[in-house]
């Protein structure tokens, strides 16, 4: 589906669009996934973010996740109570079922089209974890071109992690004199943004292992999230 169809961002008086994208399989989303979008958008005075779940994730047996119907209709519920967050369904595929594989360097390209006025500003939020795997992603050096990444982590993480899995033809020379970002990577044509302001240490795993066990998971998950997971019996 085409990101007009998902949600148009609002256009500010003074300069363009700012929007981040952030994808995942959210199995399911949980409130750390929430935090990390909070902190993003209070950086980089975001005016929406599209959470995006994947339908048919390339590096993940498909038969792993529940089907994508649930899992956007629990990114749905959780972004209800949020009215900078949508819910969109950029890789649900041409039937709507997410059975298709989608990759991230088309999903960039395709909220490019709609956000290109000029001081529109696109970036792609993500965790550390999933930044330190993109040379296995496709076309990997022509999305780090396409627009600025915003890669969560805790306190602590350190930026030469991330510098060593860009490639080094994309990096900008360092100018001289100039004191080193520690929180920011130039990029020939973009900026690699480390967000470290994260505290929700909440997992996908920890969640479906409490599920699998039959424990509570209030306080990990939105209420409504919590309770659609109930209702379908997911992760049983």
């Amino acid at each position: 589906m085409s990101p007009k169809r998902a949600g148009r961002g609002r256009r500010g008086t003074e300069r363009g669009r700012r929007v981040a994208l952030f994808g995942g399989t959210f199995d399911p989303i949980h409130l750390g996934h929430l935090a990390v979008a909070r902190a993003a958008q209070r950086r980089f005075d975001l005016d929406q973010v599209y959470f995006i779940p994947v339908g048919y994730p390339p590096h993940k047996p498909a038969s792993d996740l529940p089907p994508f119907t649930h899992r956007f209709a629990m990114v749905a519920l959780a972004c209800a109570g949020h009215p900078n967050f949508v819910a969109s369904l950029a890789e649900c595929g041409g039937n709507g079922a997410g059975q298709h594989v989608c990759y991230s360097v088309d999903t960039v390209r395709q909220f490019r089209e709609e956000f290109r006025e000029p001081g529109d500003q696109l970036y792609f939020l993500l965790g550390a974890d999933s930044f330190l795997d993109l040379r296995a992603w496709k076309d990997y050096d022509t999305l780090l071109d396409l627009c600025d990444f915003v890669v969560a982590s805790r306190p602590g993480f350190r930026m030469d992690a991330l510098r060593q899995v860009i490639p080094p033809g994309l990096l900008t020379p360092p100018t001289a004199g100039a004191a080193a970002d520690r929180r920011a990577i130039a990029l020939r044509r973009t900026t690699v943004f480390l967000l470290d302001t994260v505290e929700s240490r909440v997992s996908a795993t920890e969640v479906r292992r409490r599920l699998e066990r039959g424990k509570t998971i209030d306080g990990l998950v939105p209420p409504r999230v919590e309770e659609y997971i109930k209702k379908q019996a997911l992760y049983r």
